[in-house]
């Protein structure tokens, strides 16, 4: 049983977009597709074009913006511990140095008043939150810790779109298109910032460096900083159109999905698990990942052992830490992390996608129905029997 299923639109759905690419004769380049996909996409955050741009993936954009801040080399960066490792290696590759920091005990998330404690201890030259899970952050808190504080933030949104805004605050956002999160382009990745001048930045750093804008202070075609190629492709972008015009529904589908999973595995689990509370910035509104926190590592490991017998693959997500990771360790500096340690020993990561069937979904409550629960004996039930209804 796996773990996660793209779901991607059919090739049906891509082919009005296809005719019209192969018509253009217009496959890269920031082509009218691109240009389509970020106008549509600006109109949706209510900003101006110019602060907007694609990326060929989430995280090239995060490492683009870093360098878009014209931050002095070797600076120090702050970022949680717990995040996927693509959150690091951006800001190495940017040429500066990851602090790691410690998280929200409900949210699971860096916190304007954690950064604000990890700044006082080791100062930073800028803070990259991460939007764990798609949990989105409040942008008008991030917005006065910079007021603040004078440190630019960055939300690492890759899994966020459609539930993180800027919500009429000010900030940057990075999302990922790629083809396991809520918004597909199967690869691709989009910059929103309302810093002046951010995106224009990025979009020419992604086309090498080379200035296309006539009006600037250098000819068209010299080379104005040191990029690389990150630009989105046609193809890609008919995929996010295509997968613009039933993200909505599909958001509905997920979120049902969520609350009828996590309803059921309630109770095949009398009610043991733990789940990501709601963050400042408001619920997630299309989820891609059902991560419970276990009770114990010991009753997690139970877990996994009953799910690799019975063939339900599951994931420890963002684990092991980064502190832990050795090719990031001597690369990076560590706060305290409690919070992130709780967590990296307890949550497991449980099948969820689009167009799981009831049997499935059965097969993952057999599986944690047969957890000891610390329970006095007798008291464990199966949770097969009359489930709680699957979302259409």
């Amino acid at each position: 049983m796996p773990l996660l299923v793209p779901c991607v639109p059919a090739p049906h759905e891509l082919l009005p977009w296809l005719e019209r690419m192969h018509a253009a004769r217009h496959y890269s380049n920031f082509g009218p597709l691109v240009c389509e996909l970020e106008a549509t996409f600006a109109t949706q955050f209510q900003v101006a074009g110019a602060q907007v741009t694609t990326v060929a993936n989430a995280t090239l954009g995060l490492e683009l913006v870093l360098q878009a801040l014209d931050l002095p080399a070797g600076s120090r960066i702050l970022l949680p511990s717990f995040t996927f490792v693509a959150t690091a290696t951006a800001v190495l590759r940017a040429g500066h140095v990851p602090v790691l920091a410690d998280v929200d005990a409900d949210s699971w998330m860096l916190t304007p008043d954690i950064a604000s404690a990890a700044h006082a201890s080791m100062p930073v030259a800028a803070v990259v939150p991460v939007a764990t899970f798609g949990m989105p952050h409040d942008m008008q808190a991030w917005q006065q810790f910079e007021a603040q504080t004078g440190l630019p933030v960055v939300i690492d949104a890759a899994a966020a779109y459609g539930s993180q805004w800027l919500h009429n605050g000010e900030g940057t956002l990075v999302f990922s298109l790629h083809t396991t999160k809520s918004m597909p382009a199967i690869e691709g990745g989009l910059v929103v910032s309302s810093r002046p001048g951010l995106t224009t930045k990025v979009r020419q750093l992604s086309n090498f460096g080379i200035n296309l804008e006539p009006t600037a202070g250098v000819p068209v075609g010299t080379l104005a900083g040191a990029g690389t190629n990150a630009k989105m492709s046609e193809y890609h972008a008919a995929v996010g159109l295509a997968s613009l015009q039933q993200w909505e529904r599909h958001a509905q589908d997920r979120k049902a999905l969520q609350a009828d999973l996590m309803q059921f595995l309630n109770q095949c689990s009398g009610h043991n698990l733990q789940w990501q509370g709601d963050g400042t910035g408001g619920p997630l509104k299309a989820p891609t990942l059902l991560c419970p926190r276990l009770p114990s590592a010991h009753i997690r490991s139970q877990l996994e052992q009953i799910c690799a017998q019975e063939k339900i693959t599951v994931r420890r997500w963002y684990q092991p830490l980064l502190e832990h990771m050795p090719a990031l360790h001597s690369r990076c500096l560590a706060l305290p992390t409690p919070v992130a340690h709780q967590l990296a020993d307890t949550l497991l990561g449980l099948p969820f996608f689009l167009g799981m069937t009831a049997a499935q979904r059965e097969r993952v409550g057999n599986a944690v129905a047969r957890v000891q629960w610390s329970r006095p004996a007798g008291r464990l039930t199966a949770c097969v029997a009359h489930p709680v209804p699957l979302a259409a």
